[in-house]
């Protein structure tokens, strides 16, 4: 278990820190408000600042006092009143009869509106039915909750937190739990020289473009209508390449919605303003079922043309020929996938709910030739501990603050090009024997941080020994050369088991598929790149012997 931090502040510290962050490296991106705020919070009471600090990393931004009690703090009654004053903190917010009974137990709701016994034990959902039928009108909170002895709180200043957390981020997935989870330990990561100029954001155009976009997402899932969405979202692409490219995702999901609804034509037009991934494929077969067939073919023949990934080339071979038939068309000549082994198993079915890769794995292995559950970890992992120099070079817009996992560009299109002699060293390593060695003093040395391609629980120092003695230098470079060409695609799919035999220093990846199960796109296409460069891998299809 980690230690417990000793400063009962550390919170506090932690949210300061960040805020002396960002006024040191986004003042020019802030708006009135935020630097407002910089400037005034640190000369609150510690206790207000605790408290708001407290109130800002809770889930909601409405908060009962009588769940406010920390024992740093002391009455959070006192230590709101410094928040009321400056406008952060609504001591009094109006709050209508749902708005009250989503803070209350029942029981409390009981004692409220002082109900006989028989009422007050009924479920909650209705009880609150007959107090609607009361006609209860919303009430300022005190009136509310004077009977309860307790007050309630509004975080007027949510939107403006959230606004700094994604200033300092660069993204809202992570949060000011960040900070605790690194100072336990819990979470390490790499350290890499940042300076003045190393911004998420450029300016402030991209702070409000990614927060229109991350509405409209919200919007998306609670089911808004489409139309007052698409008004909301950024018109134009956006100026930054990575918030434009969640743009782009959300113009793609709103052209699925649109095809779910039969909506061909708008789903269309969705689909032919957004780059993202797959966009084009779906822009196809929008057409096709629209039976505009030569469109649809003569925008097939461009994918297959200039295909922007494998998965879309794979895409378009497959429905090139459909649409040609349908035409008319000769058909093309068929390029068939690459030869790969293929083992037929009848075993015992598996129980206790063991699954079907356990039960191949015992089956294959044998005293000289272990197996291992790899999946999409092994050659990934080797990958991250070659190329860790490479992955965590400090490149403007590549990491703008402690807490990076991975480099913030990790999926754009120059991925590779911004770090290229960076990259070759590392990958020349295999030319001259000297990647093992390198892997190891990688697996040593950075052994537990956070990185976006080591899969530390999985790659043991046994398992890391018996790929280094029986995979081909060669066989890796491939690997990894096709990594790099589309990470996000690439990283998934591969085989699930491993099998090595040392002493002869060769190995056999093999991929399990059980009753029923077929293989998915992505295994495809990592196994018909296999078998046309020599990397052994096989296919094992599972049959239990007790099946009809």
């Amino acid at each position: 278990m980690p230690e417990p931090l000793p400063d009962p502040f550390y919170y506090l510290t932690n949210f300061q820190r960040a805020l002396d962050w960002i006024g040191q490296r986004y003042a020019d991106l802030l708006d009135a408000e935020e630097r407002t705020f910089l400037e005034r919070f640190p000369d609150l009471p510690e206790a207000s600042r605790a408290l708001f600090v407290r109130m800002a990393m809770r889930k909601g931004g409405r908060f009962r006092a009588s769940k406010l009690q920390y024992a740093e703090i002391g009455c959070p009654r006192r230590a709101a009143e410094p928040l009321v004053a400056a406008g952060w903190l609504d001591d009094d917010p109006l709050l209508d009869l749902d708005g009250l009974a989503s803070l209350l137990k029942k029981a409390e709701l009981g004692r409220l509106f002082q109900l006989p016994p028989r009422q007050a034990q009924a479920r909650k959902g209705d009880l609150l039915d007959a107090l609607r039928a009361h006609g209860h009108a919303p009430r300022p909170a005190s009136a509310w909750l004077v009977a309860l002895g307790d007050a309630l709180y509004d975080l007027l200043a949510a939107p403006l937190c959230e606004r700094l957390r994604l200033i300092f981020f660069g993204n809202l997935r992570q949060d000011w739990s960040t900070f605790v989870l690194a100072d336990l330990g819990i979470h390490r990561y790499e350290r890499v020289a940042l300076d003045a100029a190393s911004r998420g954001f450029q300016c402030r155009t991209d702070v409000d473009d990614y927060l229109r976009v991350q509405r409209c997402r919200e919007r998306l899932e609670a089911g808004e209508p489409l139309a007052s969405l698409l008004d909301d979202l950024p018109a134009s692409p956006c100026a930054s390449p990575w918030i434009e490219s969640r743009r782009a995702k959300l113009l793609f999901l709103f052209g699925q919605r649109c095809e779910r609804q039969g909506e061909g034509e708008r789903a269309l037009s969705l689909y032919q303003a957004s780059s993202h991934p797959g966009a084009r494929v779906r822009a196809v077969r929008v057409l096709e079922r629209g039976e505009r067939t030569a469109e649809a073919l003569a925008l097939v023949e461009r994918i297959a043309a200039e295909p922007r990934s494998e998965e879309e080339r794979q895409q378009a071979a497959r429905i090139l020929p459909r649409l040609r038939r349908r035409l008319g068309l000769a058909a093309l000549p068929r390029v068939g996938a690459a030869p790969v082994e293929r083992l037929d198993l009848c075993l015992p079915r598996p129980l206790g709910g063991a699954s079907v890769e356990s039960r191949v794995k015992a089956h294959l292995e044998q005293a000289d030739a272990p197996v291992y559950y790899v999946e999409n970890t092994l050659l990934v992992s080797l990958f991250g501990l070659l190329c860790w120099e490479a992955v965590f070079a400090p490149l403007p817009g590549a990491f703008f603050h402690p807490f990076h996992s991975g480099p913030a560009d990790l999926h754009d299109a120059d991925f590779r090009v911004r770090r290229a002699a960076l990259f070759d060293a590392c990958l020349g390593r295999l030319e001259h024997n000297q990647h093992g060695e390198a892997m190891r003093r990688t697996y040593q040395e950075k052994h537990g941080l956070q990185s976006p391609f080591v899969h530390w629980g999985a790659l043991t120092p046994e398992l890391l020994e018996q790929a280094l003695r029986c995979l081909p230098a060669a066989h890796l470079r491939l690997c990894f050369e096709r990594l790099l060409r589309d990470i996000k695609a690439n990283r998934a799919g591969l085989p699930d088991l491993i099998q090595f035999w040392p002493e002869e220093e060769r190995y056999r990846m093999v991929e399990v598929k059980g009753p029923g199960d077929r293989l998915q796109d992505n295994q495809i296409r990592w196994l018909d790149f296999c078998g046309r460069h020599g990397i052994p891998v096989a296919v094992c299809y599972v049959r239990w012997d007790d099946a009809p």
